[in-house]
């Protein structure tokens, strides 16, 4: 065994003292056959308060017919990349849908989020280049910076001042400003008005990623660019994820002609990897459908956020200023939420810990995921749930 292999049960041994040691929950079926609302964890029906599933479209017939129709004329696989013969004719036509509905040029699917983000960030940056991003952008932006092999700079988050003041040190050598459009963990947006003005200033690319946006903001579900009045030429780079709103599965990139051929050929992500199966990609586009035809979805899932901030303020649970589904309510330290996960759990509610470092030291969190499948009474147990589990923890905390 080498040295190296002999050191991991002591870097484990540390994440369990420190409460940060990371563990799967084996989800083992569902208890509603066309939601998501409630699932079976351990033999036990908890409603299901951490799914992505905004629109609740993942469990959605419709959307299954359309993958089982696709697999039996295209098989289960891709088998080869897009550039090779993986890229067929549910691809092109997803492309083509979301080029439409984000009123881009074209669209460039991924097989993720993560190298969708890998994938921009390194083709658009390079060596001797500089990168800003906000401080709580997702993950797969920051490692797609490094990638680059450009200057990171993390300014303030949502914080545009510091945007600012980041850019000015060498906005000649800037190449690329970065944000979530809804920030996954804290549900709030990216001041994008302004951060597309200093992208002009800078003459520099700006990159949202609008994974928790697209579908769910905006008056017809066109995300956080629409919500904030912005355009195709206030955001040159549009991404987004198929595996939220849309419930299925991928990602793409959105942009005009001459950026999406230039990923093409320069997307290392894209390039070298296996094309998404099309009974996904036919899966996805069932889903984008349902997202234009149905806008009861989105005033439904509304209404549920309206309800829950209502409902958790009057039992005095500290939530932030989100307006979207993702609805944080911060306990701090790692026991404090762990502690309430397993309350809540212990009541039918599934409700995960966030802790660091997915979140910045300190800020532990319950984060509550709000779905249009979640009823009214769901939304109500969980609020007066969450009010218990605070008032226990402000009792135990010396005055």
């Amino acid at each position: 065994m080498t040295r190296a292999a002999r050191a991991l049960p002591e870097a484990l041994a540390r994440l369990e003292a420190a409460q940060l040691r990371r563990r799967r929950t084996t989800v083992e079926g569902f208890a509603d056959a066309a939601s998501r609302a409630r699932l079976a964890l351990g033999g036990r029906t908890l409603v299901d308060f951490s799914i992505n599933d905004y629109l609740g479209l993942a469990r959605h017939p419709a959307l299954a017919a359309a993958m089982g129709a696709s697999a039996r004329d295209a098989g289960a696989g891709s088998a080869a990349s897009h550039l090779v013969t993986g890229h067929g004719t549910e691809h092109e036509r997803l492309e083509e849908e979301l080029a439409a509905f984000t009123r881009r040029e074209r669209a460039l699917v991924f097989s993720t989020g993560y190298m969708a983000n890998l994938a921009v960030m390194s083709a658009l940056a390079g060596r001797g280049e500089r990168i800003l991003l906000d401080r709580l952008s997702h993950a797969s932006l920051i490692d797609g910076a490094q990638l680059a092999g450009a200057r990171l700079r993390r300014y303030a988050h949502a914080d545009a001042a510091a945007a600012g003041a980041a850019l000015e040190e060498d906005a000649a050598r800037t190449a690329v400003i970065g944000t979530d459009g809804v920030f996954s963990m804290d549900g709030d947006l990216a001041p994008l008005a302004a951060l597309a003005r200093l992208a002009r200033r800078a003459d520099a690319w700006l990159v949202v990623d609008d994974a928790h946006g697209l579908g769910v903001t905006g008056a017809s579900g066109r995300g956080t660019l629409e919500e904030c009045g912005m355009s195709g030429a206030d955001v040159p780079v549009l991404i987004g994820t198929l595996g939220k709103a849309f419930g299925s599965f991928g990602a793409f990139v959105a942009g005009d002609a001459d950026l999406i051929d230039y990923l093409m050929q320069k997307a290392r992500p894209y390039i070298y990897t296996t094309a998404l199966p099309q009974p996904v990609a036919a899966a996805s586009r069932t889903a984008l459908a349902l997202i234009q035809a149905e806008d009861w979805r989105r005033a439904r899932l509304a209404a549920r956020i309206e309800r829950f901030r209502r409902r958790a303020l009057e039992a005095q649970v500290p939530l932030g200023l989100s307006r979207t589904p993702i609805q944080p309510v911060v306990l701090g330290s790692e026991a404090a939420v762990l502690a309430a996960q397993s309350a809540l759990a212990a009541q039918g509610l599934w409700v995960a810990a966030i802790r660091p470092p997915t979140v910045p030291k300190g800020t532990a969190r319950l984060r509550v995921s709000l779905t249009a499948a979640h009823t009214e009474a769901q939304i109500d147990e969980l609020a007066g749930a969450l009010g218990h589990c605070c008032e226990r923890l402000r009792a135990r905390v010396p005055a």
